[in-house]
């Protein structure tokens, strides 16, 4: 199997436990806030079955890793009736930002993992390092890394990456986007079905702008992940 094969796989399976707790930490979040929408709907769990999108979540991710395209895609979106939320605008903004928070936690607790290992584990300063190298540089040259350290580093790098990716291209305000519903709530009203219109373009939007928009956002963050990783 080749090298960017095999970080195909990784960051696949990274992605789709990304998109499971992303919807899941939303279903739950709906529910401390009153709707029970997608509890009823077995919503509230890290299962992918119930959360994945064969389209959004599968056929693209592969498509986009196999053409060498970061990994993006989505997952079925999480049911919520607002009205019956306790509070609309406070608990809808905490609903949505459920999502993206708890993949940058996740992110969080990878590169901690990730550190540990780093220091506590025999062998697992050169497992991080090749991990590292590995995962940024898509798999390139002639050898594959060694170690039965490697593919759990591997993975919690992936893991990393992943939600970090899914944490910040959903804070993008564009519609149907987690950050579009935030910034719908501190809009003025006679500007709202104007901004709804724009989730028809969404699709050519996010084609035109979201790769830079996402470039803008996503390169600081990234960079200072690993800045972490390597110094600590």
């Amino acid at each position: 199997m080749s090298q960017s094969a095999i970080l195909i796989i990784f960051e696949f399976v990274a992605l789709l436990f990304a998109f499971s707790i992303h919807e899941a930490a939303h279903a739950w979040t709906a529910s401390r806030c009153g709707d029970q929408t997608a509890r009823m709907l077995g919503r509230v769990t890290l299962n992918p079955i119930r959360h994945l999108d064969p389209l959004g979540s599968v056929l693209l991710p592969l498509v986009s890793a196999f053409m060498h395209l970061p990994l993006l895609g989505w997952a079925r979106p999480t049911p919520v009736i607002t009205r019956n939320l306790r509070n609309y605008k406070r608990d809808d903004i905490l609903v949505t930002l459920a999502g993206p928070a708890i993949n940058l936690v996740l992110a969080t607790v990878c590169l901690l993992l990730l550190v540990v290992v780093k220091h506590l584990v025999p062998g697992g300063s050169d497992a991080v390092g090749a991990s590292l190298v590995f995962a940024m540089f898509g798999g390139a040259g002639e050898d594959r890394p060694g170690g039965t350290l490697f593919p759990l580093t591997l993975l919690l790098f992936c893991g990393m990456l992943m939600n970090l990716t899914l944490a910040v291209f959903n804070v993008i305000p564009i519609p149907p986007l987690d950050g579009s519903r935030i910034l719908r709530h501190f809009l003025p009203y006679s500007w709202t079905e104007s901004y709804d219109r724009i989730g028809g373009y969404s699709l050519l939007l996010l084609f035109l702008v979201g790769g830079r928009l996402m470039g803008f956002l996503f390169t600081p963050v990234l960079g200072w992940f690993v800045n972490l990783l390597v110094r600590l």
